[in-house]
């Protein structure tokens, strides 16, 4: 009996200093030492992230994957995403990190890590010309597409509760819904509706009304210090060599700007 239970404790004690190293593992170490960092991005939120006429991705976020893979010098594979599964693809250990114009939410903090800050953003409700709205509660009855998930469903749904929300699975659906008239107004980033307006300038989708500015983080699944940090030193030396600039001037037609620490 005396032996059966030192082994028990011995196994006891290995079992436990396993746990802990496992535990003591960041995900940094194993992007570097496979040389390979996953990241989910969009395809189907222009500027942000879309497919081009080469049928190769484009946008902020996937120049922004692009930097923080170089910067990492490993290889970048994009992983596709929706609004809806950005999340859940960290929390699954389906990416390493997202970069899809992710806002941040007391929610979502609680299960995922951010970065600081790489590009702006602002959420707004937009409709035609000739429907007079400018407040949250003159949204009251109105028809409102969104993307499920999204900030722009957290923000619209406190800020308009009476409003009837029409929830889609991704920014395509959300989009056409309005484009197609299944909807009176649409909330989406401003970003999104200027590049809209650039392929169709006589386009009838017109501001009218702010919800937030929500600034985009790379997000990180929990627990993985180094890996946090290390995408921070990349951003900040990016801000301060012009790089993250150069990159909202490519596509946004504006530098970034001041972007929050946290």
């Amino acid at each position: 009996m005396k032996k059966q239970f030192v082994l028990a404790a011995i196994l006891g004690i290995t079992a436990s200093l396993s746990s802990l190293s496992a535990n003591a593992a960041d995900l940094l170490d194993t992007i570097m030492q496979n040389k390979v960092v996953r990241i989910a991005v969009p395809q189907d939120y222009p500027p942000y992230g879309s497919v081009g006429s080469d049928m190769q991705p484009q946008g902020i976020d996937i120049d922004t994957a692009r930097l923080i893979a170089d910067k990492l010098n490993v290889r970048l594979q994009l992983i596709p995403v929706t609004g809806p599964n950005r999340v859940p693809y960290l929390q699954s250990g389906k990416a390493d990190m997202t970069i899809s114009s992710l806002g941040k939410t007391e929610e979502r903090a609680k299960v995922i890590d951010y970065s600081i800050a790489y590009a702006p953003f602002f959420d707004a409700v937009f409709g035609k010309a000739d429907l007079d709205v400018s407040t949250g509660e003159e949204l009251a009855g109105k028809t409102v597409a969104v993307t499920r998930g999204s900030m722009q469903d957290d923000e619209l749904s406190q800020f308009a509760p009476n409003a009837v929300i029409r929830r889609f699975e991704d920014n395509n659906s959300t989009i056409s819904s309005y484009l197609s008239g299944q909807t009176e107004l649409v909330a989406i980033g401003t970003t999104v509706t200027a590049a809209l307006k650039k392929k169709d300038p006589d386009l009838d989708i017109n501001l009218k009304l702010i919800l937030s500015n929500a600034p985009c983080y790379v997000g990180l699944p929990k627990g993985n210090p180094k890996l946090v940090a290390k995408v921070n030193e990349i951003l900040r030396e990016a801000k301060a060599d012009g790089t993250i600039d150069a990159i909202s001037q490519k596509w946004l037609g504006a530098p970034a700007g001041d972007l929050p620490e946290s």
